[in-house]
């Protein structure tokens, strides 16, 4: 029998970088900006959730090192727990938390399309029963599900070359992004003053109190690096390669969103990061510096990314599935691989479930989760 082991060290770092890198970073410093309110406490917020999740991360690598078996989170579960609480975890993550993410990453693939396709759009209603109508942007959201859970039906090394294609692509356009605000923030569009005070002048309490709350958005944009766990039984060497790729995924994505801060700072300052129109950083920082057309410079990136963060979110979940349908607490069928060594079947349960999430979906930016 083929090796089903074909992750990479490459694959398997770029599957958790795709998960990783959503929407929120161009999204969520604006609401962390209003609370915190200088420049100085913004990256602190950046740097903490960095050593958070890296953290966590080398966790998860080591019981992933213990324990490589499709099913990830799931598996530890059961094992440090009983079936019982694998069972309340994956039936909550197929119910809700991923299938979910699915259909609200999806939705926001739709979205930033309508800029460059305007008859994508939630107005524009296809048929309607009742009093409810069916978008060409939920048709767009549901066709980008099925297409991709199709593709994931191939052995998952094909699934997995798409995740790196998209990832190379969003890394470098994320770190693009970076260059411009840079240069063009040391260039009349920005001050390096903007980074001055750095940090209230008296720190109590109730700055820590605020800053721990300010957290809560960069944690969820940092979220989805556990999906790798998910494919733990795919991977080559794991217990060298999922701790490593856990470790060099995290700490790349990490310091990229910092990096976007430094420029969001150096460009609009912490004021005009915390009046960014509709939390829209990105789309403001590029406006500021290329006009009207970082506007399509930011959707284009943003499709990019949902696109390659929802690869991932449907490539790794199928396993949880078929791992829960060997142990009985599944339907059965999921339990089956095709010839391809995919979790074929469960891959069509969730995109099922995913579709019919999609016209109650609320679009949510802050990173592949819709939080």
């Amino acid at each position: 029998m083929e090796d089903k082991k074909k992750l990479s060290l490459l694959d398997s770092t770029t599957l958790i970088m795709g998960s990783m890198i959503g929407s929120g970073i161009f999204i969520v410093s604006a609401d962390i900006a209003k609370q915190v309110h200088t420049p100085g406490m913004l990256l602190l917020a950046w740097i903490v959730t960095g050593v958070i999740t890296i953290l966590g991360a080398l966790s998860y690598g080591e019981l992933a090192a213990m324990m490589p078996k499709a099913g990830g989170q799931y598996v530890y579960l059961r094992e440090a727990y009983n079936k019982m609480i694998g069972f309340l975890y994956g039936w909550t993550l197929f119910s809700v938390i991923q299938t979910g993410t699915i259909a609200a990453v999806a939705m926001a693939f739709a979205l930033f399309t309508g800029v460059f396709v305007p008859e994508i759009s939630p107005a524009n209603i296809i048929f309607s029963i009742g009093s409810f109508g069916v978008s060409t942007q939920q048709v767009l959201a549901i066709a980008v599900i099925i297409l991709l859970s199709w593709y994931n039906f191939r052995a998952v090394k094909t699934g997995a070359m798409l995740q790196n294609i998209f990832t190379i692509i969003k890394v470098l356009a994320l770190l693009l992004l970076v260059i411009l605000g840079l240069y063009f923030g040391m260039h009349g569009h920005g001050s390096a003053e903007n980074f001055s005070p750095a940090f209230p002048d008296v720190i109590g309490w109730t700055t820590i109190s605020i800053f721990g709350a300010a957290l809560t958005g960069s944690l969820f944009s940092a979220d989805a690096w556990n999906n790798i766990t998910f494919t733990a039984g795919e991977v080559r060497n794991p217990q060298r390669n999922l701790p490593l790729s856990l470790l060099i995924g995290t700490a790349s994505v990490i310091g990229i969103y910092i990096l976007a801060n430094v420029a969001y700072i150096y460009v609009l300052g912490i004021d005009g990061i915390a009046a960014a129109d509709n939390k829209r950083l990105g789309s403001v920082m590029m406006q500021n510096i290329l006009g009207s057309n970082g506007n399509y410079f930011m959707a284009a990136m943003i499709m990019v990314s949902t696109f390659g963060c929802l690869n991932g979110c449907i490539l790794s979940a199928a396993r949880v599935y078929y791992a829960m349908a060997n142990d009985k607490l599944f339907f059965r069928p999921a339990a089956k691989l095709n010839k391809n060594g995919s979790p074929a079947r469960s891959l069509v349960f969730q995109c099922i479930w995913a579709s019919s999430l999609v016209p109650t979906a609320i679009f949510s930016t802050t990173s592949c989760l819709p939080s």
